[in-house]
């Protein structure tokens, strides 16, 4: 079979497109390697989707896929390897076998990066948070740390430093990397304090997350902060490895693509956190999710 839209990734990019990709009338398979939601289902409540006041990631997801399904979207679990163009088709190869179609949205996400320390992915989701816009309502009140010294890092401790009792900035290095403005505005802050120099060794904790061993790389001195929460601002890894040889990357391994969502290869497309935006919100990536299915289903019917 050849379909007219294959989705690679199933998280809420990927699963706008299949509803959008469906309601035009077009076949549509979307393949996921994981699991259905992506990032979002690592947060055990979600605020910030317009039109539920609150609810789960999972459960988010499970409705997405629920509204899918219903349209009648088929669904593969296996992982992606390499995508390559037959004449005027696209194979998508996978772990599993190869699927044909006449245009292929990536909607694969980008994963946040982790310290890597032993038990650290046991606290995901449950003292550990990537987004402060998504879950710092959750700490309002009590103590947190923020991990990094980037922008990324200086913009979440300034967001959870109006949230939260006490807050502690995390830096490896002995200087933030993040603009000099954020820097000014962060030290003005009384309810954070600055750690330079000092990497997170271990988490610490039964069920939930409680606190975390530091230790100074300078000096070599460990210590124990009681926190509530972590936030991590580490940086992002885009998802695109299989497919660089089809489409441009960035220099840290975005996708390009215009406003369409289209990239360098005619028929394929990408949505969501793994192309080169700004902002990467729920929101923001079922929109890339709309865009690119309107325009696979725009190139599909060129094609008649």
């Amino acid at each position: 079979m050849i379909y007219d839209v294959i989705i690679v990734g199933g998280g809420p990019a990927g699963l706008t497109a299949a509803l959008y990709a469906r309601r035009a009338n077009k076949t549509v398979l979307v393949i996921e390697k994981n699991v259905f939601g992506g990032q979002i289902t690592f947060s055990p409540k979600v605020e910030n989707i317009p039109g539920f006041t609150e609810l789960s990631g999972n459960e988010f997801a499970e409705k997405m896929v629920d509204q899918i399904l219903a349209q009648e979207a088929e669904t593969e679990f296996c992982e992606v390897t390499e995508i390559r163009s037959e004449g005027d088709k696209k194979v998508v190869v996978t772990d599993s076998g190869e699927f044909r179609s006449k245009t292929v949205i990536i909607a694969t996400g980008a994963k946040h990066r982790l310290l890597v320390i032993d038990g650290e992915e046991k606290y995901v989701g449950n003292g550990i948070s990537f987004c402060a816009v998504c879950d710092g309502a959750f700490y309002s009140g009590k103590t947190v740390a923020v991990v990094g010294g980037g922008n990324s890092a200086l913009q979440e401790a300034l967001l959870l430093s109006d949230l939260v009792e006490k807050l502690y900035v995390v830096q490896n290095l002995n200087f933030f990397t993040g603009e000099g403005k954020l820097v000014e505005l962060l030290l003005k802050k009384p309810n954070i304090e600055v750690m330079l120099g000092t990497v997170v060794e271990e988490y610490c904790g039964d069920d939930e997350l409680k606190g975390v061993k530091i230790k100074n790389v300078n000096d070599g001195s460990s210590s124990y902060l009681e926190v509530d929460g972590v936030f991590l601002a580490v940086g992002l890894i885009p998802q695109n490895e299989p497919f660089a040889n089809m489409i441009e990357l960035d220099d840290r391994g975005y996708a390009v693509a215009d406003e369409t969502c289209l990239t360098s290869t005619a028929g394929i497309f990408v949505a969501g956190d793994c192309r080169k935006k700004k902002i990467r919100q729920v929101t923001t990536a079922a929109a890339d999710g709309a865009i690119a299915a309107l325009a696979a289903c725009e190139y599909v019917d060129a094609q008649h």
